[in-house]
């Protein structure tokens, strides 16, 4: 199994490329961020590495870093998403932008991705959306022993809050999200007493 590949650079096609590795040429497949960060033909370069094995082929996907690498692997656990799938969302999606619309459960953003309609994305999204990669708004801490809302009687915001917010805003016309990180910056400062004060202050982000 291959890792990592460190060599030169000796010949880029497309979304392929040729890694000379003393003496031996790996073919290699990457998205646009990765082809864009490697340099040029005759520069050295070094790209983690996916090895994909098919009855009829065995494919090298390298990226030029580990996070990258890591959403190519997530997203091939979703049921549709192949590796040439996963690469074309790679190329049109940053993985903090992918986190942020896996959080704020924006399927739109996936579908800028060539090969990706909007039921696959909604698919992504629903099967994502428990990972580990980026809290769903409705789980935004309100009340932690540092964290705590400033509201009279010390109650606790309602929990469905945040996502009243986030619907709010996308109401006004903003992508949900640019929303939903709004929303989360507000609502981590454990400053909003109510959802009208956390749609002002969201605001406020968004214009800043």
């Amino acid at each position: 199994m291959i890792g990592r590949l460190k060599g030169k650079i000796d010949d880029i096609s497309g979304n392929t490329l040729v890694l000379d590795v003393g003496g031996v040429g790996y073919v290699v497949m990457a998205g646009a961020r990765t082809m864009g960060a490697v340099g040029v033909v005759g520069e050295a370069a070094s790209l983690y590495i996916e090895t994909i094995v098919r009855e009829d082929a065995i494919t090298l996907y390298g990226f030029a870093d580990k996070a990258e690498q890591h959403w190519f692997k997530t997203l091939t656990t979703v049921q549709g998403v192949g590796p040439k799938v996963a690469i074309s969302i790679l190329s049109a999606c940053t993985p903090d932008q992918l986190a942020l619309a896996i959080g704020a459960k924006d399927s739109a953003i996936l579908t800028r991705a060539d090969g990706v309609g909007p039921k696959l994305a909604q698919r992504i999204v629903m099967e994502l959306k428990d990972i580990k990669i980026a809290a769903p708004v409705s789980d935004i801490s309100v009340a932690t022993p540092t964290k705590k809302a400033k509201i009279a009687n010390d109650a606790v915001l309602p929990t469905n809050m945040a996502e009243d917010a986030v619907s709010a805003l996308v109401n006004l016309g903003y992508g949900r999200s640019e929303a939903y990180q709004a929303v989360s910056t507000i609502m981590a400062k454990g400053e909003a007493a109510d959802i009208s004060s956390l749609i002002t202050q969201s605001l406020k982000v968004m214009a800043a």
